[in-house]
């Protein structure tokens, strides 16, 4: 059958104003020996599935680009589609995958984070004669993907020193993130993303994703400052006001800056006057600092005074011996399975290197993102995935040394499948047109609520891998990643949705 030509109908996708369109063509193509029927499927539309495929892959928008894809039954293990499968690719977000289901793996879905409020004093007549030290444990969810307010966290602490009459404390507020290294930021990261929240410093002790979150209004007139308001509302940050209002007509663009080693932070550009109101956030610099500062602001509005400073405990000429201090309170953090919801949904790479040094402190001692990596690495090995094959350095997706092929994502996205944590794995995954970072793609088609799967971003890349159903009910795997192009990425946001939707409507049997 190799040696005969055979007919097959090919769909071809034509991008017009937004718009799909389809239009049957009829071509001439012999199989290939890649065309091996899978088990339950029928050759022709197999090699028809390939040869569409390949014409969805080969948009010319991405003729200097390279795209890597892996389509697999989950019940076969066949592959129904292959493209540059072994080649290496930087997969952004997609990382957050493998993060997620090595937490799950050495942590467990039920694991909680603990943040400890302790004081090395006694409280007598109103007065704490000592330090309250907060222990912090790497727990990310002080923010407000997981609190409407993560303030309320202080506010709990200092009601539970105004229930026990404290009115003054006479020592310092030391915040301890000696539960982490003290790198903040991963092998990789540009220097240029360090203002933004995406970028944010990793810390064993942190608030509001080590953030603050600025929220800008137009001014009342033209050539006025915008309007500007933060939180927390707290004298940590200094804010320059750069950012101007401006006419109806003009280009809405707001920027952020930061000095280097400080926490002045500049808000630049324009903002038309019509403009509704627009909420960025900026990194800070030095979270244990930041966190106990809001502590100590906080105390002060309940009329608790405390005498002495800020202090993180790295400064202290003595460790401080925790069997020796008290208890004051603990606050546990959600179980890490729905932390990983909020971190795959929304790609919260905070998040993801928050766990990815608990994993590294939980197994090894060390909360560092070499020791997190050695054990991700451990893991990927446990499943099938040769480690010397890829490049991990952290846990985000966002370094530019990260590398790995679409058959090693398609490998761990079948361990999963069938691993005990499958569960909490499957609904961390955004839905295509439902939410998270798929919430406004595939609506009104077959794919949307249909695909469950992680999107990843960074300039000249983009990557979904993830779950999909054909119209046959056949559950199939998938993980496409494009490196290199120069168009611009909803273009490649289309190619992967045509891709997605042909496999979401696609019979095989």
């Amino acid at each position: 059958m190799s040696n005969n030509p055979m007919k097959y109908t090919r769909v071809i996708f034509l991008l017009c104003a937004g718009t799909v369109w389809l239009q049957v063509a009829f071509a001439q193509s012999p199989m290939s020996p890649d065309t091996i029927k899978p088990p339950g499927f029928s050759v022709e539309r197999i090699v028809q599935l390939r040869h569409d495929m390949d014409g969805i892959f080969d948009d010319p928008n991405f003729a200097s680009a390279e795209w890597g894809v892996v389509v697999q039954s989950l019940e076969t293990g066949e592959y129904i589609y292959r493209k540059n499968e072994n080649k290496l690719f930087l997969p952004a977000s997609n990382l957050k995958l493998i993060t997620a289901a090595a937490a799950l793996y050495y942590l467990g879905p039920n694991f909680h984070y603990a943040t400890s409020l302790m004081t090395n004093g006694n409280i007598r007549d109103g007065v704490l004669n000592g330090d309250i030290i907060i222990r912090g444990a790497g727990d990310p969810s002080f923010a407000k993907s997981f609190m409407s307010d993560p303030a309320a966290v202080f506010e709990r602490w200092a009601d539970t020193l105004e229930m026990r009459g404290v009115k003054k404390i006479t020592g310092n507020i030391i915040g301890d993130d000696s539960y982490f290294d003290s790198q903040p930021y991963a092998p990789g990261w540009e220097i240029d993303d360090v203002p933004y929240y995406y970028s944010a410093q990793i810390s064993g002790l942190s608030f509001n994703m080590n953030c603050i979150d600025v929220a800008i209004q137009p001014g009342v007139n033209l050539g006025d400052k915008a309007l500007i308001e933060i939180y927390p509302n707290t004298t940590y940050v200094t804010i320059v006001n750069e950012a101007v209002t401006t006419r109806n007509d003009s280009i809405f663009a707001i920027d952020v800056r930061r000095d280097a080693g400080t926490n002045v932070i500049h808000i630049v550009g324009n903002i038309p006057l019509n403009y509704s109101a627009y909420t960025l956030s900026a990194s800070i610099d030095n979270p244990c600092l930041f966190t106990a500062t809001i502590f100590r602001e906080t105390l002060a509005k309940h009329g608790i005074d405390v005498e002495g400073a800020v202090i993180n405990a790295s400064e202290l000429k003595e460790k401080i011996s925790y069997p020796l201090l008290k208890s004051l309170d603990i606050f546990f953090s959600p179980p890490l399975s729905e932390i990983i919801i909020q971190m795959n949904k929304n790609s919260l790479n905070f998040c993801a290197e928050q766990i990815l040094k608990t994993i590294a402190k939980e197994r090894t001692g060390s909360g560092s993102f070499a020791k997190g990596v050695e054990i991700v690495k451990k893991f990927l090995s446990e499943i099938g995935i040769p480690p010397e094959h890829l490049s991990i350095v952290d846990g985000s997706g966002l370094s530019r040394l990260d590398m790995i092929s679409t058959q090693e994502m398609a490998t761990l996205l079948r361990y999963m499948h069938r691993s005990d944590n499958w569960k909490f794995f499957y609904e961390s995954l955004p839905v295509a047109g439902m939410n998270g970072t798929l919430a406004s793609r595939l609506k009104a088609t077959k794919a949307e609520g249909n695909v469950h799967a992680k999107t990843g971003y960074l300039n000249f890349v983009r990557s979904l891998s993830g779950y999909v159903n054909s119209a046959d009910g056949e559950p199939l795997v998938f993980s496409m990643f494009v490196n290199n192009y120069t168009v611009p990425t909803s273009l490649a946001d289309n190619v992967e949705d045509l891709a997605l939707m042909y496999l979401a409507n696609f019979h095989g049997k």
